[in-house]
């Protein structure tokens, strides 16, 4: 049936908000937001519980634009319905330094959840917070008083569907009956290269319901249809939910809906002057007419929602006092008051019980003795628990328990990336996630958005090196440790033993703003001797391991298993009367965040011989050793054999320590 002309209507203030910013800016994808505006209308208008004056409100519903090319649909939406979005940041759309980038970025613009633009990512997110939501819940709501209880909602269009991490996060969101999780589709049949059939024939619908889903198709112009087909994607409890919106890209342009040609660039002058008159749309451009902000205000209803939630809360905070601080402590992301102390003992407690173990199960042993305080923790791994040492002791898998703390993501490290990333966001939860060092490649995009989003992710990877042996190259990680070090706001920790292992731990626990990568090894490594101040200087990042007994004259540094072949040299070359200290560096991105004064107590400027150790490849190193300095590591791709054989086979050895010690000299 036809779309009501109010209705309509208000949906055309989006849609020339949109072509308005996007000419203005002479950049941008108009095509999306004109061709999705009758969804947004139905969504924003008819069921999204949010409220506009307070965008953090705990219990309000989540949506992401994941097609976030088409930005400018969620501006014109958080600009109608009274969020701090004003005209003029519209006519900035695409501007240095304004609250409308190109695409939602997260901590821009208050309303945008997470940063979108990277296919497929946004969807990933949005299972995460579906995901974050039922646990939560599971864990808090008690009997007759639910305080955690909303919907999930997601825009995706053609690109996140061909991404291959939307295949990984919808398969889990089926199998983990996300019921709050509700998708619509723009099913518009264009992309950036035209019509898509020529690379795009899959029937969507069959897929999905594969999955576990509930599908739905509607013609995306048909509000009626919308709200019939939301009202039955809200009342499906236990499957996810997907709406299929038969939709025209650039819907209302005369000359360039339904083509490519509305999809990534301006419509153009000429073409904005006939679209108004198709639209009947009367008014200059970024003018509209008081009665449209009156329809589209969502203030009022929102501190409504807010107000009698806040009641419920009430009445549930008097009831389970320690219950309801809890939930407070753990969405305002705050660690516990004693864990500063655990934490403190328990690392105490590996420099004075030596073991000489794998960092991985030092990893275990850690999340072992932390979890217990941290009930925030939610861990996984893609399908290597056994290998990477993931799982707890008292883990409860959330395929059998809502409640529970631990999630086993298949082969998806993609996904269970980008999953993570939407947890940390929505919060109450500090995730981490695991594979092997290898495999990072293929969360790679995902990696970087949670540091670009100053996510709390933990991101554990084990089998570090050639060190984890026959196996083979395709396992051995060679690039991917200067691949992490080189992404900004990211803190990569490579441990030697029992004790940087929880300092490491502890240190990505702490850091509320910066994602972590914590490397570890698959073979045992032997303790090192320290006292209390080198304990305390590990969380530095970098410190004296091995001090020097004569005159200083060069200095070692190394990370994870090569510390062992570093403190080797050290006593060879302090026996031959060579004044040598070996650093210890297991986290170079908090080392180089010390001050100046400390920095250089580690490495004195003066002292300019110098050699670095690392199985891993050579080139990042040089910005420590100098180009006069040597680096003992990988230039190659490894080879199969068992660890012993590969390090003397690449010449990673204390003997070439030695002698690359002995030529800067």
């Amino acid at each position: 049936m036809p779309t009501p002309i109010h209705e309509r209507r208000l949906a055309n203030a989006i849609r020339t908000l949109a072509y308005e910013a996007v000419q203005k800016a002479n950049s941008g994808h108009p095509g999306a937001p004109m061709g999705m505006a009758d969804i947004a209308e139905v969504l924003w208008r008819k069921f999204l519980q949010h409220n506009p004056t307070n965008p953090k409100w705990l219990n309000r519903d989540r949506f992401v634009l994941s097609n976030g090319h088409g930005s400018m649909l969620q501006y014109a939406l958080l600009h109608l319905t009274g969020y701090d979005v004003s005209i003029e940041d519209i006519k900035n759309f695409r501007q240095l330094h304004s609250k409308t980038p190109g695409h939602p970025e997260y901590g821009y613009t208050a309303g945008v959840e997470t940063t979108t633009g990277p296919l497929g990512q946004g969807i990933a997110n949005a299972v995460g917070f579906a995901i974050a939501e039922k646990t939560l819940a599971a864990q808090f709501n008690r009997d007759g008083h639910t305080v955690i209880d909303h919907k999930t909602y997601c825009f995706l269009g053609d690109g996140c569907l061909m991404e291959g991490i939307s295949h990984e996060v919808c398969s889990l969101a089926g199998t983990l009956q996300l019921g709050k999780l509700i998708v619509f589709y723009d099913d518009n049949g264009i992309s950036i290269d035209g019509e898509v059939e020529g690379w795009f024939s899959d029937d969507t619908q069959k897929r999905f319901e594969a999955y576990g889903w509930q599908v739905q198709r509607v013609d995306g112009h048909d509000t009626a249809a919308i709200t019939t087909a939301t009202e039955a994607a809200i009342a499906e409890t236990q499957k996810p939910s997907l709406i299929i919106c038969k939709t025209i890209i650039g819907a209302g342009s005369p000359n360039k809906q339904g083509k490519e040609s509305s999809h990534g660039a301006p419509l153009g002058a000429d073409e904005i002057l006939l679209t108004r008159k198709t639209l009947l749309w009367e008014h200059e451009p970024f003018e509209l007419p008081e009665d449209i902000y009156r329809e589209w205000d969502a203030k009022a209803r929102g501190q409504a929602l807010e107000q009698t939630w806040q009641a419920q809360f009430d009445a549930y905070q008097s009831a389970y006092p320690e219950l309801a601080a809890e939930l407070l402590r753990r969405v305002n992301g705050d660690l516990p008051l004693d864990f500063a102390q655990i934490a403190h003992d328990y690392i105490q407690s590996c420099q004075d019980n030596p073991e000489n173990i794998a960092t991985r199960k030092a990893s275990q042993n850690t999340i072992n003795a932390l979890q217990p305080h941290l009930p925030e923790l939610l861990g996984g791994s893609a399908d290597l628990a056994g290998s990477n040492l993931t799982l707890f002791k008292d883990a409860k898998v959330l395929e059998h328990d809502a409640a529970g703390n631990y999630i086993h993501y298949g082969v998806r490290e993609f996904g269970m990336t980008a999953i993570a990333n939407g947890i940390a966001l929505y919060g109450g939860f500090i995730p981490y996630v695991a594979t092997f060092l290898m495999f990072m490649e293929y969360a790679r995009n995902a990696v970087r958005m949670s540091a670009l989003m100053k996510q709390r992710v933990i991101n554990v990877y084990t089998h570090d090196s050639i060190g984890l042996g026959e196996d083979g190259p395709t396992h051995q990680p060679i690039e991917q440790l200067a691949s992490l070090r080189a992404t900004p706001n990211l803190n990569t920790w490579r441990p030697c033993d029992t004790v940087e292992t929880a300092v490491a731990w502890v240190e990505a626990l702490k850091a509320r703003h910066t994602p972590s990568a914590l490397i570890f090894s698959r073979q045992n490594l032997p303790h090192q001797a320290r006292d209390l101040a080198q304990v305390a200087d590990i969380a530095k990042g970098g410190y004296v391991l091995a001090k020097e007994q004569h005159t200083l004259q060069a200095i070692i540094i190394a990370t994870g298993s090569e510390i062992e072949l570093a403190m080797q040299a050290h006593a060879q070359l302090s026996q031959s009367g060579v004044g040598v200290r070996v650093v210890s560096m297991p986290c170079a991105e908090v080392f180089m965040q010390q001050e100046v004064n400390y920095r250089d107590s580690v490495l004195p400027p003066m002292v300019r011989a110098r050699v670095a150790v690392e199985a891993s490849h050579v080139d990042y190193w040089y910005k420590f050793v100098g180009l006069d300095g040597k680096v003992v590591g990988m230039t190659t791709f490894g080879e199969s054999a068992p660890a012993k054989d590969l390090f003397a086979h690449f010449n990673i050895t204390t003997d070439a320590v030695v002698q690359a010690v002995q030529a800067v000299l």
